[in-house]
């Protein structure tokens, strides 16, 4: 996969990020950027999203102390027999003041943080939502939350009754837990809940749908980034395996490909997409080239970038993988003739590779007389502009077909640049 233009982990995460801790937080983080091996795997994973999405207004006020959740992590964490469970605790918990301060905080802290997840949120799911591979580690969490007894020892605490004899059963839970590596799981499998759980708030409140994922042809339907302020939302299908995008300078074809991109990406990974509707391939590579800069370190040129992310991408196809591939302004990094002569060969070259799709953007309006275009081969889509008084305002609005308009001269005249260069 080469998505780092999509920004994942840095921009589209904070869509999805609504997790409480910092395990939670990079298992959701591994979760976006860690690709699904078939459609199943992708199935399986909306089916969990939506099990947690149907229980949405029982998790509406997901929340607990961060302070707590952590020393009771690393409480558990550095927890040993030999020092929490001597012999004779009862004794000496009862003439050690410290030692009978120090356990009994931690032992009320753990009631306190496990009955609010245990009571709160966990017990009152409803698992019927959920596929039945998940419901096994929703059933473990609820066993282990349940095993201590929360409720019992809860009240005993707003009592103020939670004395010497409480203290030493808390203990003896958490020692049959560590015996039996329950914390270790728990804490794994609570995680991944945790992960879920934000995801699935963050589709809820952005209102992502789930695609249908797997066949060929794709369609989009409102689809728009959603990190762009009030998006103009554009809908397109089509059947072919290459798409030849064209538009003014500033029109947004690189915005529009990356809102592409993200819904193909994000439906490959079992996560709803910002659209209203969607039917999206699975690809087992995902490229997507879109800011393309020279790579000194490597000496490499623009040029030469784009031949070898292009090659990448042949190679790939060539050997049976299906790939997802975008390439905005390929071959910008050469002079017009090459450009021309090698993107029409490009073009015509990745019709060879059906159960791939290939989106490719250009300046260069001569290719629409490349015989696979007129042929219909390659759809052609362009983003539309309106001349105004020489002024092009731009709509954003996707349409099938093909636009000449060169804005270039009209902007430079805008400025009055002739004025201050003559």
């Amino acid at each position: 996969m080469n998505t780092k233009d999509l920004n994942l982990a840095t921009d589209i995460i904070g869509f999805f990020d609504f997790t409480q801790n910092d395990d939670a937080r990079g298992a959701l983080k591994k979760m976006l950027l860690t690709p699904l091996p078939n459609v199943d795997a992708v199935t399986a994973r909306q089916q969990i999203f939506k099990g947690f999405l149907a229980n949405m207004d029982k998790l509406a006020n997901y929340s607990y102390s961060k302070i707590d959740f952590r020393e009771v992590g690393n409480f558990l964490a550095t927890y040993s027999d030999k020092h929490f469970l001597p012999k004779r605790l009862k004794t000496k918990l009862f003439f050690s003041k410290s030692r009978y301060s120090q356990y009994r905080g931690h032992c009320i802290q753990l009631v306190l943080l496990y009955h609010r997840l245990h009571n709160n949120f966990i017990k009152v799911i409803d698992t019927s939502a959920f596929p039945e591979s998940y419901k096994a580690e929703l059933r473990f969490i609820n066993d282990y939350l349940t095993a201590f007894r929360t409720e019992y020892y809860e009240g005993l605490v707003r009592e103020g009754s939670f004395g010497i004899k409480h203290i030493v059963d808390v203990i003896r839970i958490i020692s049959a837990k560590k015996r039996n590596m329950d914390v270790e799981t728990f804490r794994e499998k609570f995680t991944r809940f945790e992960a879920y759980l934000s995801a699935a708030q963050g589709m809820h409140r952005y209102k992502f749908s789930f695609p249908k994922v797997g066949g060929s042809g794709i369609a989009l339907q409102d689809f728009y980034h959603p990190l762009v302020h009030k998006p103009m939302k554009n809908s397109f299908e089509t059947t072919t395996n290459v798409v030849l995008l064209t538009g003014p300078n500033m029109s947004g074809k690189s915005t529009l490909l990356k809102a592409i991109s993200l819904c193909v990406y994000l439906g490959n990974i079992g996560f709803g997409v910002p659209a209203t509707a969607a039917r999206i391939p699975f690809y087992n590579d995902i490229s997507v080239f879109i800011n393309l800069n020279d790579d000194l370190q490597s000496g490499y040129s623009h040029f030469m970038m784009e031949v070898l992310n292009l090659k990448s991408v042949a190679v790939a196809a060539h050997g049976g993988t299906r790939c997802f591939a975008v390439f905005d302004e390929l071959f910008r990094g050469t002079n017009i003739d090459d450009a021309l002569d090698i993107s029409k060969t490009t073009l015509t070259g990745l019709l060879n590779f059906p159960d791939s799709l290939f989106f490719v953007s250009s300046h260069l309006h001569q290719l629409v007389e490349t015989p696979a275009v007129k042929e219909g081969k390659i759809a052609c889509y362009y983003l539309d502009c309106e001349i105004s008084g020489n002024i092009p305002k731009f709509n954003y609005t996707l349409k099938p077909g093909w636009t000449q308009l060169k804005v270039g001269r009209l902007l430079f005249d805008k400025e009055n640049l002739n004025h201050y260069l003559s």
